[in-house]
This record gives structure tokens, C-alpha cells and sequence, in this order.
């Protein structure tokens, strides 16, 4: 009883976390206030850390440090400079350097890793689970991986050589193979008597996969189903095969998208032949959740999730002009626009001043439909199929927002200017900015993803260069043909 108890807690816990996550996605109020308390107590863990280190105080930083979990000590180490890293990186509890090597970006990692010994690295790698070894090995120097792998085992060293032979962001890269099967001809209480002698199983362990004789995948058996059976219960009679398993080659986006339509807290993964590889649980999925809205987030801007906040003023200097010069690019293309209608700014003085609401509201409408399109398009909601749909409800939603837009825009620019043809210029400008920007939003994240460019990096530069060219030209080529003629 108290087995079948402690059994019960452990999967209640994980069910509530794997809920808690879901809240989260789903942008729920509680989930915003947790996680505005997660920012206060990182501002205050900092606050404490950062005036401990001021003092020259190193015992307080060391007990504070030591407190928190590897995610909250890589958080707080890519929160300081450099110099103050560095102190507090040495503070560190060696037992926990691998873990947080693996909780922090790639930039940051690098600049760890410079400065550890070799024999310091292999510690700490020797501490990690295959799957986070994995994601950690590509940034280690090619002498200290031999020296990992030299002090790995046999099997260990082949589950992590396999692990690495499957491409990044895939469900291949991301299991751990460290999984625990049973055979469908036992018993409910021979399965209970292998895991008492087992005695410690793998974190986040809600289910165990049923296989076949050649370790072919044949369904679950949660650890709930297992506590609560009579014992004499043969196991093929409580297997649920009905839950699919994730192929070795899935994208860490579908991933993502299976654990958030099946409520997953761990899932198994199979090759081609349908055999057993590893599993991938949730907490794996919630830095994949992490990873895309950082990268989603950050690379509107043209910016690396995995970019240092503290990065070399050079370094960042160079990758920021790309995206400048980009910038800069459809910015003359928008000029030459205009240079193109100089007789008719001349002329008409207050098309100059109007001249940028047009440009700019048509902007913002056009990284709307951006937006959605690239959540679309990352979720798999958006394709072939229904795109014409949704490019011609975009299409009514601008044709409405136009008008109101435009109505309220032309009122203010007759006030203020007294010409009734101005103001039907500008508002007529306004619904042909917003038509532009819708199938620009549409269109063009289709056009990249076809082009395998990123549509959440490349997006936003291109969708807005077409709302500034299409509206100086609408704007200023009606102002010539109806306020010239």
C-alpha cells in the first residue's frame, strides 16, 4: 500500500507540472503572474548576488549560489558582466556545472568553457543525462571529448554515438535512451518486484514501455494503471497502444505539438523499424517552447537567442549591422519612392506631413498578419490547403480596418488642413496601404518558407519594406493624379 502510494504522488506531481505547463501556454492569468513572479525573484536574486559581489564578500555569493537550482544559476550567470561571471562561476558547486553549462546560451557556454580545465569539463559532462550530454558535446575542444568519451562505458558511448548521429532539433537529438520496458508475458506483480529491485528510476517517469521480444514498441503502461491492477494481472491486457509513438526524424517543433495535443509527460521515440530508441519528456519540451518564442521574438528584430547579453561590443556590433544594412537597403528603396513624386511635395507641403502615418500604420497592420502567419506556420496550422482562406479573410479584415482607419485619418487631416480632396487621398491611401499589408503578411512568410528562409527572421524586414513602398507610392501617386489634375 504505501508502494502503490508513493507511486500515486509521484505521478500526481508530474501530472500537475505537465498542467502547468499547458496554463502557461495558454497565457492564463495565473500563469502571467507566475511568471511575473519568476522575473521578481530573478531581479531580486541578482539584486542580493550582485551587491554580495560589490562587497568582496565571496561566502554570502557562494551560500546564496548554491541555493538555486543549474536553470536559476545559468539564468543569473547571463545576467552579470563578464568579470562578475566569472567570480560567481567559480563559485559554483562542481557537482552542478554540467547542468548548468546546459541551461545557458551558446555564447555564454563558450566563455565557461574557456575558462575550465579540461579535467574540470569532463566532471562535469560525466554528471549528465546522454540527451543533455549530447546537446553540450558539439561546443566542447576535440581533446576534452575524447576524454569524455574514454571515460564513458561501452553502452554509454554508444547511445551517445548515436545520439549525435541524428540531426539537430530532432527527436533523435533530444531522447534518452535510458528508458525502462517490460514484456507483454509478465505479470503486474513480476513488473512491481523489477522495479523494487531497480530501486531508482528515470526523472519525470509516468509510464513504461511495453516491447516486443525484438524490442519493438508495442504501447504504454502507466505507472497508475500498474499500482492499482491485481497483481496476477497479465500485462498484455492493460497496455494502451492507442497513443502514437514520435519518429526518430520529427522536428523538435512537432515534438512540441504532439506533448501539447496528447498532454504528455514523457513520450517514446521509434526508428523506422518501429523500435524502441528512447523517450523525451516534458521538461525537454519546455526548453523547445523557450527556444521558439526566444527565437521568434528575437529574430523579428535580426537578433540570436543564443546571443550573450554581455557579448563583445565588436561581435555584437557585426551582427547587428547586417540587419542595418538590410534596413538601410529597403530604406533608400522607400526613398527612391519618393524622390520619384518631389514635384508633387513641393507643390502640396502637407502630403509631407501625412506622408509617414500612411507608412507607418500600414506597417504595424502588415507585422500583425506577420505574426499570425508565423505562429501558423510554426504550429503546422497554416499550408496549401487554407491559405486562400485566410488571405481572403485578412483581405476583409483590411478593407474594414481601412475604412475605419482611413475615415477617422481623413477627418483629422480636413480639420486640420481644410482640403477635402487631401483627406480623401490619405484615407483612400489607408485602404490600399492595408490590403498591401495583408498580402504581403500573407504571402511573403509562405514565399521564404518555401525558400527555406526563416519567416520569423526575415519577416518582418521584408513586410514592412512593401507597407512603406506601397504606401508613399499609393499615397503620393493619388496625391499627384487627383490633387494635380
Amino acid at each position: 500500500m504505501v508502494y502503490a502510494t508513493l507511486w500515486c504522488e509521484r505521478l500526481q506531481v508530474a501530472t500537475a507540472n505537465n498542467r502547468c505547463i499547458r496554463d502557461n501556454a495558454r497565457d492564463s492569468p495565473e500563469a502571467r503572474m507566475s511568471h511575473r513572479n519568476r522575473h521578481d525573484q530573478t531581479a531580486q536574486q541578482l539584486k542580493l548576488l550582485t551587491d554580495a559581489l560589490e562587497s568582496g564578500r565571496h561566502g554570502p555569493v557562494r551560500r546564496l549560489v548554491n541555493t538555486l537550482s543549474p536553470a536559476e544559476i545559468g539564468n543569473l550567470l547571463e545576467s552579470l558582466p563578464p568579470a562578475k561571471r566569472e567570480i560567481v562561476w567559480g563559485l559554483v558547486d562542481p557537482e552542478d556545472d554540467g547542468e548548468v553549462l546546459v541551461h545557458v546560451g551558446d555564447e555564454v557556454r563558450e566563455s565557461l568553457l574557456a575558462g575550465m580545465d579540461p579535467e574540470e569539463i569532463v566532471a562535469a559532462a560525466e554528471s549528465l543525462d546522454i540527451d543533455d550530454l549530447a546537446e553540450l558535446v558539439d561546443d566542447l575542444p576535440g581533446t576534452v571529448i575524447d576524454e569524455v568519451l574514454k571515460s564513458m562505458d561501452r553502452e554509454n558511448r554508444e547511445r551517445l554515438e548515436q545520439a549525435l548521429s541524428y540531426p539537430e532539433d530532432t527527436a533523435g537529438r533530444l531522447m534518452n535512451p535510458d528508458v525502462i520496458t517490460v514484456r507483454t508475458d509478465v505479470t503486474v506483480d513480476v513488473v512491481l518486484r523489477y522495479l523494487r529491485l531497480r530501486g531508482e528510476l528515470p526523472d519525470s517517469t509516468d509510464d513504461l514501455f511495453v516491447v516486443s521480444r525484438r524490442h519493438q514498441y508495442l504501447g504504454r503502461l502507466s505507472l497508475a494503471t500498474l499500482v492499482t491492477a491485481e497483481p496476477s494481472s497479465p500485462i498484455n491486457e492493460l497496455i494502451d497502444g492507442e497513443e502514437p509513438a514520435l519518429h526518430v526524424g520529427m522536428s523538435a517543433a512537432g515534438v512540441a505539438t504532439q506533448f501539447e495535443n496528447y498532454d504528455w509527460v514523457s513520450a517514446p521515440v521509434v526508428d523506422d523499424n518501429n523500435t524502441l530508441m528512447g523517450r523525451i519528456t516534458i521538461d525537454d519540451v519546455v526548453d523547445i517552447i523557450r527556444e521558439q518564442a526566444e527565437h521568434q521574438a528575437l529574430g523579428a528584430a535580426g537578433l540570436d537567442e543564443d546571443e550573450d547579453l554581455f557579448s563583445p561590443v565588436p561581435r555584437a556590433a557585426r551582427r547587428r549591422a547586417i540587419w542595418l544594412g538590410i534596413n538601410l537597403f529597403t530604406a533608400f528603396l522607400a526613398a527612391s519612392v519618393i524622390g520619384q513624386f518631389e514635384a508633387t511635395l513641393e507643390k502640396v507641403v502637407a502630403l509631407a506631413v501625412l506622408m509617414p502615418i500612411v507608412a507607418g500604420i500600414g506597417g504595424n497592420a502588415g507585422v500583425q498578419v506577420l505574426t499570425l502567419m508565423v505562429r501558423g506556420l510554426a504550429l503546422g496550422q497554416v499550408g496549401s490547403s487554407n491559405a486562400a482562406i485566410l488571405l481572403w479573410k485578412e483581405l476583409r479584415i483590411a478593407l474594414i480596418n481601412g475604412l475605419l482607419i482611413g475615415g477617422i485619418v481623413g477627418l483629422i487631416a480636413f480639420l486640420w488642413f481644410g482640403k477635402t480632396l487631401l483627406s480623401m487621398v490619405i484615407a483612400l491611401a489607408l485602404v490600399l496601404n492595408f490590403c498591401a499589408a495583408a498580402l504581403a503578411g500573407i504571402l511573403l512568410p509562405l514565399l521564404l518558407k518555401r525558400m527555406n528562409v526563416d519567416p520569423a527572421v526575415a519577416g518582418t524586414v521584408v513586410v514592412t519594406a512593401v507597407t512603406d513602398v506601397m504606401g508613399f507610392f499609393c499615397f503620393l501617386g493619388l496625391a499627384t493624379l487627383i490633387l494635380l489634375n
